[in-house]
């Protein structure tokens, strides 16, 4: 998608609209060489447990042999991180590098906190999906950030439960909802799933798997459709779900939702690569019990997935190292050791397509010993991610989307009107911020 910026006062405060033409000169410095001509200093913002470890292969190896120093320096993740970032950058003390979530970087990059690295790393682009490097460009000529981990989409399921039910596993969401039905019949007392209000993610990604473009841009003005037929789609299927009791209500991440999926009173979770390390923790019963599939789709000739997480590394432009910055950027998200050290100290599923299937990931998950081929189908999957399209205010839009659904799904009311409603503030808080929004 396209973006165009400017500057305007509004309300005596500057409001910068996202583009790629201004900002592929920022963060250019006169220094940008300083990787050639003498020692250099950077500092890293990330919240990757164990990325100390992974810096020291860096700073022990090629950053040795380039003079480029890496110090990491740990931070909080999601909003607080960003919020953190834009006011080191407003006094023009931002770190060079920092770790930002691929649903983050509009907002980073709508107020110039983020550089233009594409001269320094665009030709790793062969190295990612598409749908997953779209991200960090913005569908702009430009390059933001270059993509270190992702979420895609799977579908998880009790393999014992689903033979001792006669259930299938779903292909089309159809299939899922007839499964969720089937199930109830037979053993009222367990659930196929629950859908939860508290991780706005996993609402996200599912609309993004059936084709939603939250925010996108007609000329300089932004345009949200959050409440998209796409994702109105998914509100109502879900909604559908609940309000018959099909499915359960009940949020994720809690004591019950463990107790549920640990014995074996919740069968299924729609979740991400990552699960096997979450059922790990809530689900320890059941290790070698479950088995994974691709998300179900929405026709039978589709095969796309959504993200449910992810993150990058991007260069700021306040940093005065750019390319030495990008360098190691590149370095961190497409060198084997480097991603082999991020997959055993930070559990990440790497971005890059060549890593999925080596080092860590040639083993299946413990917790899925009795799937040897997981991250094979895992990487296939990957494959199929559909591009997202981010904005400005997504931490706006989430946090409506917990407050609305929460309340829809306890009650088990309409959810189209928990999406307007998420419509509503999300297209208020743009132009609060001085944003121009098109109808």
């Amino acid at each position: 998608m396209p973006y165009t910026k400017r500057r305007r006062l509004v309300t005596s405060a500057v409001a910068v609209a996202l583009g790629a033409t201004a900002l592929a000169a920022c963060g250019s410095s006169d220094d940008d060489s300083d990787a050639q001509s003498g020692p250099v200093s950077l500092t890293y913002w990330t919240w990757t447990p164990g990325m100390d470890k992974v810096v020291d292969l860096w700073n022990k190896g090629p950053g040795k042999k380039e003079q480029i120093t890496v110090t990491v320096k740990k931070q909080a993740s999601g909003d607080t991180l960003v919020t953190k970032i834009l006011t080191a950058h407003k006094a023009g003390k931002a770190p060079d590098l920092v770790q930002a979530e691929y649903q983050a970087l509009p907002t980073l990059v709508s107020n110039d906190a983020l550089a233009d690295i594409s001269g320094e790393v665009g030709d790793e682009k062969g190295r990612f999906a598409e749908g997953v490097w779209q991200q960090t460009t913005l569908g702009t000529d430009a390059v933001y950030a270059v993509p270190q981990d992702i979420g895609p989409m799977m579908f998880y399921y009790r393999e014992d439960l689903f033979k001792k039910y006669d259930l299938k596993v779903p292909a089309t969401w159809e299939e899922f909802a007839e499964t969720a039905r089937k199930l109830k019949k037979a053993a009222p007392d367990k659930d196929l799933t629950t859908f939860s209000a508290n991780d706005s993610g996993l609402f996200a990604g599912l609309a993004q798997q059936a084709g939603a473009q939250w925010w996108t841009t007609e000329g300089q003005k932004w345009k949200v459709g959050i409440d998209d037929a796409a994702t109105k789609k998914v509100a109502e299927f879900w909604g559908g779900l609940v309000k018959e009791g099909a499915v359960d209500n009940q949020p994720m991440y809690t004591p019950a939702w463990n107790k549920a999926l640990n014995t074996g009173e919740q069968i299924a979770w729609v979740s991400a690569v990552w699960a096997p390390g979450t059922l790990t923790t809530a689900a320890p019963d059941t290790k070698g019990k479950w088995a994974m599939a691709p998300l179900p789709q929405w026709s039978d000739s589709e095969n796309r997935t959504g993200s449910w997480g992810g993150s990058s590394t991007g260069v700021t432009t306040d940093s005065k190292h750019k390319d030495a910055a990008a360098k190691f950027a590149a370095w961190l998200n497409t060198d084997r050791d480097a991603l082999n050290a991020l997959a055993k100290e930070g559990g990440i599923y790497p971005a890059s397509t060549s890593a999925q299937l080596s080092g860590a990931f040639t083993n299946p998950p413990a917790y899925f010993s009795n799937q040897p081929d997981f991250y094979t189908k895992a990487a296939d999957i990957a494959k199929t991610t559909a591009p997202a399209a981010w904005g400005p205010n997504v931490n706006t839009a989430y946090t409506t989307f917990k407050d609305a659904f929460a309340t829809a799904a306890k009650n088990k009311s309409d959810f189209t009107a928990a999406l307007a409603t998420m419509q509503e503030e999300t297209v208020a808080d743009l132009k609060k911020q001085g944003f121009e929004v098109a109808q």
